[in-house]
């Protein structure tokens, strides 16, 4: 089973560089990013090794919060060897991530 990883401005890039990684941009006061945090880990949990589930706190990495421009949150995009392949904004449930992994 997959663990959601947390991602910095430092590791981001080695990380999302290869295969497909599902990246939720999201903020500790942020009352839908806490909702979605245990749909990210049965997402994590259903894809397995398949791709990466990872959430990026922009209050901490404030870089990457500028490089997407994220001007809303949770902000969840999937990455496919590092380029975007799709983007979302608000709340998703588990059938919507795990397709657009699937999908990507």
């Amino acid at each position: 089973m997959s663990a959601v990883k947390h991602l910095t401005n430092s590791d981001f890039d080695a990380e999302t560089s290869k295969g497909v990684v599902l990246v939720d941009f999201w903020a500790p006061w942020c009352g839908p990013c806490k909702m979605l945090g245990p749909i990210l880990e049965q997402v994590a949990a259903e894809v397995g090794d398949t791709a990466i589930v990872a959430k990026v706190d922009i209050e901490e990495n404030q870089d990457l919060a500028v490089r997407f421009k994220i001007s809303n949150i949770p902000a969840i995009f999937i990455l496919k060897d590092g380029a975007i392949v799709n983007q979302m904004v608000g709340m998703k449930d588990k059938t919507t991530l795990v397709n657009a992994i699937k999908n990507a």
